[in-house]
């Protein structure tokens, strides 16, 4: 579940942790992954504080992605400037570790004061939720991940195909070089929309229109970058036209969308993990407000007909 506010684009869930906890209270094995937090706008003691309450609530099923926020209009209703993103995003997270990790916590930055600071609930994972952090062009923030040792979410529409691979393998590289004795060199989620149907040409006619409804939704939000530059943004300047030119045949072809056959999928899907460098794939299954029968009878040909084979 990820966090976003005043549009159609993610605004109906502005609170993932809260969402969380009512999943948490009618499920008993599913993990459950904040895709992402916003620390930009929070606090980390709330942040610490809520997320161990969810994984206590969750009997340890929590893990939290945070992400660095990119909607200008999203900053100016909190009243954060859009140039101090990064570092008020690497100094949240950081603090919210800290938290969850130590007793006493005292840390001085220019966006928040802790003193001795211990954060309640404890996680009851140990030594705290599995930590995300979201990464989309820019290799500093794959690193930078890697470095800390977190699990790295990316978004195959915002990296482009050519790219993740040299990404990826920049994260694993930093990573395995900070924890030499962690098992794996890291883990690799990648979100993508998921359409099957028994035909490749069947699935794609049916799909169409909600790929290009996903689209129109996030190419509105991203028109708020029409016109302004952040240094913390490089690139971003122009997003809205890249998303206006996408097409859902070009997000097919490109494989930032998954839909066909069975066949075809399990293809794509052995593609992101032997090529890309994928562990994990966040497969959003109702993509563009699909029907509810549309997006069960996919996911249930993706259970019995693709999951099983790999």
């Amino acid at each position: 579940m990820t966090e976003h506010y005043l549009h159609p684009y993610g605004g109906y869930c502005p609170a993932p942790l809260a969402f969380l906890a009512a999943v948490a209270a009618r499920t008993r094995r599913v993990r459950l992954v904040t895709g992402c937090i916003l620390p930009a706008f929070h606090h980390p003691l709330r942040i610490a504080s809520e997320a161990a309450m969810v994984d206590a609530l969750s009997e340890g099923r929590l893990e939290v992605g945070f992400a660095r926020a990119y909607l200008p209009y999203e900053f100016a209703a909190f009243g954060v400037p859009l140039d101090q993103s990064r570092a008020r995003f690497e100094a949240t997270v950081d603090a919210v570790v800290r938290l969850w990790s130590e007793p006493g916590v005292s840390v001085e930055t220019p966006f928040f004061r802790l003193a001795a600071a211990t954060s309640l609930p404890r996680p009851t994972q140990s030594p705290h939720p599995p930590v995300w952090c979201a990464a989309v062009r820019t290799p500093g923030s794959f690193e930078w991940a890697g470095r800390r040792g977190f699990g790295l979410l990316v978004n195959a529409l915002r990296s482009p195909d050519h790219a993740l691979p040299e990404l990826i393998a920049a994260y694993r590289r930093a990573y395995r070089e900070h924890h030499p004795h962690a098992p794996g060199g890291g883990r690799v989620a990648i979100s993508l929309p998921l359409y099957l149907a028994r035909s490749d040409a069947r699935a794609a006619r049916e799909s169409d229109a909600y790929l290009r409804r996903y689209l129109a939704v996030w190419a509105d939000a991203a028109g708020a970058w029409d016109g302004v530059e952040g240094k913390d943004y490089p690139g971003y300047t122009g997003m809205a036209a890249f998303l206006r030119a996408a097409s859902p045949q070009a997000m097919r072809r490109e494989r930032s969308a998954v839909v066909g056959s069975p066949a075809r999928v399990r293809e794509v899907a052995r593609w992101l993990g032997e090529a890309v460098g994928v562990d994990e794939v966040l497969w959003q299954v109702d993509v563009g407000s699909m029907p509810r029968e549309l997006a069960a009878r996919s996911l249930a040909l993706f259970l019995d007909e693709v999951l099983p084979h790999l």
